[in-house]
């Protein structure tokens, strides 16, 4: 199936890893559902530059869903060699704090903890600044594309499901037709007494024009036909794949208006209980679909 075909689902997690000289940089994907793409980043201090390319990344290829991307840099457990400190930049940072002591002299001086916190100051541990951050990019593009994978699985899952209860609603629809005559028929038969009852002496011409009235208040053959509309634009919708919540979501809107007239208009007890059946099975696809993205 190619990825235009696909139909992803906002919720999803996914987690990558990549092994640097000095330690592991863990990047960590998770979603849940949202109206819009709302991307959230946490990043340690030394990969904060890196934030805009991720977000680029990240809007290439997503469209909705609450996104929380979180990257972890954790040092090996047991160092090959023993750690060594930076020397050229520990004397600038000595320069610099001494700057500052002569303007502010109640400010106060570094600690050597803050020091050894200082990034890249344990140098032989320590990337270069463009290379963690290109090492950044990669493992959050690998992440990004096992997280998608999972959104297109747990998509399939959904469009299943959809189709179940689609299949179950066109069953219901096509139920409806062949009921009509019976129930028109029935209903014009106990009108036809009522006015007869109600007018007395009146002529069958107008007893015929108030049948007919009525009898089209009862009509649901457009209501029917929209019902096959909307289900064959369902269907359409879910094949196509992409980025379809939305659109499906305003469908729901039109079925269950459909639906819901069919029952104002319903004849007999039967086509009620169909129109509430049709109802139920839309609110049930309405809660599928809002986990799509």
């Amino acid at each position: 199936m190619s990825a235009a075909t696909h139909i992803y689902s906002m919720t999803g997690y996914a987690v990558a890893a990549k092994e640097l000289s000095g330690g592991t940089l863990t990047v960590e994907i998770r979603a849940v559902n949202n109206r819009y793409l709302d991307l959230q980043f946490r990043l340690p201090e030394e990969l904060r530059a890196v934030e805009p390319v991720l977000r680029e990344l990240f809007v290439a290829r997503l469209a909705r869903g609450k996104i929380e991307c979180r990257v972890a840099l954790a040092a090996s457990a047991v160092a090959p060699v023993a750690p060594a400190l930076n020397e050229g930049l520990m004397q600038q940072l000595a320069a610099l704090n001494a700057q500052v002591l002569k303007v502010f002299p109640q400010a106060g001086s570094l600690r050597s903890a803050d020091v050894l916190r200082w990034p890249g100051m344990l140098g032989a541990d320590t990337l270069p600044a463009e290379a963690l951050r290109s090492a950044c990019r990669e493992a959050a593009a690998s992440a990004l594309d096992e997280f998608i994978a999972a959104r297109a699985r747990e998509g399939a899952k959904l469009r299943e499901a959809i189709l179940q209860h689609a299949a179950a609603i066109e069953q219901r629809v096509a139920g409806v037709a062949p009921r009509l005559p019976a129930a028109i028929a029935a209903f014009q038969d106990k009108l036809t007494q009522r006015l007869k009852d109600a007018l007395g002496n009146a002529d069958d011409e107008r007893i015929r024009q108030e049948i007919v009235l009525y009898a089209g208040k009862i009509d649901v053959d457009e209501e029917l036909t929209r019902l096959k509309t909307h289900m064959a634009e369902l269907r359409r919708i879910l094949m196509k794949g992409g980025a379809a919540g939305k659109r499906l979501d305003f469908l729901m809107q039109e079925l269950n208006r459909e639906a819901n007239t069919l029952g104002s208009k319903a004849a007999d007890i039967e086509i009620t209980q169909v129109s509430m059946d049709l109802k139920l099975l839309i609110e049930q696809m309405r809660e599928q679909i809002q986990n799509i993205e």
